[in-house]
């Protein structure tokens, strides 16, 4: 795993974590990676200073990264505010959730509020199908047994 610090056009700094540098990149040509704070495409590495190991370790105070110290952008609250509002209101259905749209959508099932996750080819496959679906920002909450 890797962690990179990010900043989007905007000019949000943010971080985030991958499997592996070349996953990364390759997440962010197909546009996949996004702001955490307004959800743009246009991301970029920021420059980070290296933690290296060896020999006689020192405990460096890390910089304050101060968009995420600071108060909420109000961007971010409408984010959280949208998504507790989703979450409360509609079912999760998990990994589930393109075959329950497209159920929906064409009628095979009564329609409720729903919430769940797709990869990219099944959110593009429901979109190109004219499903109504809107990708959500941020980790799901989810309560485990």
């Amino acid at each position: 795993m890797i962690r990179y610090a990010l900043k989007c056009a905007e000019g949000h700094s943010f971080d985030s974590w991958f499997q592996s540098g070349d996953a990364y990149e390759a997440l962010a040509e197909k546009g996949l990676v996004t702001c955490a704070i307004c959800g743009g495409t246009e991301v970029t590495k920021a420059i980070m200073a290296p933690r290296v190991a060896g020999g006689d370790i020192v405990e460096v105070p890390e910089a304050p990264n101060t968009p995420l110290q600071s108060p909420p952008h109000p961007a971010e609250e409408a984010l959280r505010a949208m998504r507790e509002h989703v979450e409360k209101t509609s079912t999760y259905v998990g990994g589930n959730f393109a075959r329950e749209a497209r159920a929906q959508h064409v009628g095979d099932v009564p329609e409720k509020p729903i919430h769940g996750e797709a990869n990219a080819k099944e959110a593009r496959a429901l979109i190109e199908d004219g499903v109504p679906i809107l990708p959500l920002p941020g980790p799901i909450g989810r309560k485990s047994n």
